[in-house]
């Protein structure tokens, strides 16, 4: 029984991480997609594999001198970050948006990291 009550519980977990990565693909769709794209880069640079990578290391993308020289690892506290407040993390970096709501954040990160190899593990 407590197996059973164990897969139970495990089931709602993933179930709730598979949906908090829907809601934050939705939310990627109609706030960053304007900007930004998974796999190439656009008026924003790639967000694949996010995790794990220094900020301002996408090669064939023009960043600002800020990013470039940032010793930053994008991860769920430097992500957290800079989406509420890019130039407070960062000054002098070129992304003129941020996220102001916690839960939209949570759920970005959450779809970030669902997109990034470094966050898998």
């Amino acid at each position: 029984m407590l197996a059973v009550a164990l897969c139970l519980a495990s089931g709602a977990s993933w179930a709730r991480a598979d949906d908090q990565v829907a809601r934050g693909l939705a939310l990627y769709e109609s706030k960053c997609f304007v900007c930004h794209a998974v796999d190439s880069n656009r008026i924003g640079p790639m967000h694949k594999d996010v995790f794990g990578r220094r900020a301002g290391s996408v090669p064939n993308y023009a960043y600002s001198d800020a990013l470039r020289r940032s010793a930053i690892v994008w991860n769920a506290d430097t992500l957290e970050r800079w989406l509420e407040n890019p130039e407070q993390l960062i000054p002098g970096q070129a992304m003129g948006v941020s996220v102001s709501q916690s839960e939209e954040r949570k759920l970005l990160i959450a779809y970030l990291k669902s997109i990034s190899r470094a966050g898998s593990r």
